[in-house]
């Protein structure tokens, strides 16, 4: 009798797209996969928004609805029944990988690029202890207080601002941190870098809560997947550093 080997287990990191986005923007221009593989890590790109549910207004702008999740629960109607991508992200997804997947449960890391990153970091500092390992390139660090961000969460979230404070990775190091150190790439030539990203606020924010954060800078780059895929080795290293010990 042949019994079939099971495979190896690796460790999965999510990897959450930005505005405009989905689920093969990152596997087809990152050039991430052969880092991955020679780490031995499993990648897993998740869409930036609901795609089957339509409603009034959700396909007018780049910058909201489709393609725009944000990565947080809607509380507003009608988004409130289709847009919940922290749900997706958090809890159900992780489920189905775990299951259908050889990959070690519960050992996860998450990072994402603009609004992923946004959602990397706040997924991460809202839920301790579902990640092992966090990072970011070039995220939007305080939607509360950029167009972006307001855009979205007067929408998906209401008028009331205290509600946007569990979707503020700024806001969020106000009461609590990351049990790990925190790796966000940035470039300088990045046209969202003053309006929408304000990298800045995490420095000090993370100053202030005594958070392990690096922060690099990078003359020249621009928020393209060019800037991506030149630092996505360098983030999964990070990630293999603190999944695999």
């Amino acid at each position: 009798m042949r019994f079939r080997k099971r495979p190896i287990e690796v460790e999965a990191v999510r990897y959450l797209p930005g505005l405009t986005c989905t689920e093969e923007t990152f596997v087809i221009k990152a050039g991430a996969q052969r880092v991955a593989a020679a780490l031995g890590l499993a990648l897993v790109s998740v869409d930036t928004s609901p795609r089957a549910a339509r409603f009034p207004g959700d396909d007018e702008a780049w910058d909201f609805g489709q393609g725009a999740g944000f990565y947080l629960d809607a509380t507003q109607a009608p988004w409130s029944t289709a847009y919940r991508m922290r749900s997706w992200v958090v809890d159900e997804l992780p489920a189905l990988i775990e299951a259908h997947f050889p990959v070690r449960p519960g050992v996860r890391g998450i990072f994402g690029h603009s609004m992923g990153g946004h959602g990397a970091l706040t997924l991460a500092l809202q839920h301790p202890g579902h990640y092992r390992s966090l990072s970011a390139l070039a995220p939007i660090v305080a939607p509360s207080r950029v167009p972006w961000g307001q855009k979205a969460f007067t929408r998906y979230l209401g008028e009331e601002r205290a509600a946007w404070r569990a979707y503020d990775a700024v806001e969020l190091l106000g009461t609590r941190r990351f049990d790990g150190e925190l790796l966000v790439d940035q470039g300088l030539d990045d046209k969202f870098l003053e309006r929408e990203l304000k990298p800045e606020l995490l420095e000090e924010a993370a100053r202030a809560a005594g958070q392990p954060l690096t922060l690099r800078r990078h003359p020249g780059y621009d928020h393209s997947y060019y800037f991506v895929a030149t630092f996505v080795e360098d983030h999964l290293r990070h990630h293999a550093c603190a999944l695999l010990s």
